[in-house]
């Protein structure tokens, strides 16, 4: 009987930290696509690594990684190696969706939201520059979706 009751203790005290641990997480990606969710507007520049000149998509999410210390190449190709690969529904925010086909990455987005309504993403566009919107309903990104991966996890 002690010996269950022990192991209940032990085991909501796993529990609450774990929720804890998952719940600071949640609230430092937040913070990480409310950042930046604050460049939305800014134009597109090819091979653009600033606010003030404009982003291209890994330049943009490289630039967004590294103002949380988190290190991030700013070529998509390379990005598309670093941290671990996620299935896509598991993606949090702050985690990567990249786009392309069989031969290369062409594009990479950060994660805003990911529902059953879809994956929201943050990213530059070379038509629109930095934007929002859910690539799984678009009919050009939806078609592309190749993989994720996490950069932020240790």
């Amino acid at each position: 009987m002690i010996a269950s009751l022990l192991t209940a203790c032990n085991t909501s005290r796993s529990t609450s930290k774990s929720v804890e641990t998952n719940s600071s997480s949640m609230m430092y990606r937040r913070k990480i696509t409310d950042y930046a969710q604050k460049y939305v507007g800014t134009s597109y520049k090819y091979a653009g690594t600033a606010p003030s000149t404009g982003f291209d998509c890994s330049g943009f999410t490289s630039y967004v990684l590294k103002e949380f210390k988190i290190k991030a190449s700013s070529a998509s190709s390379v990005q598309a190696k670093e941290g671990r690969k996620k299935p896509l529904d598991k993606l949090l925010p702050g985690d990567l969706v990249f786009f392309g086909d069989e031969t290369r990455i062409q594009h990479v987005a950060m994660v805003v939201k990911n529902s059953k309504d879809g994956i929201v993403c943050v990213h530059s566009t070379t038509s629109r520059g930095v934007i929002v919107e859910n690539v799984t309903t678009s009919t050009y990104w939806k078609p592309k979706i190749l993989f994720g991966r996490d950069l932020i996890s240790k």
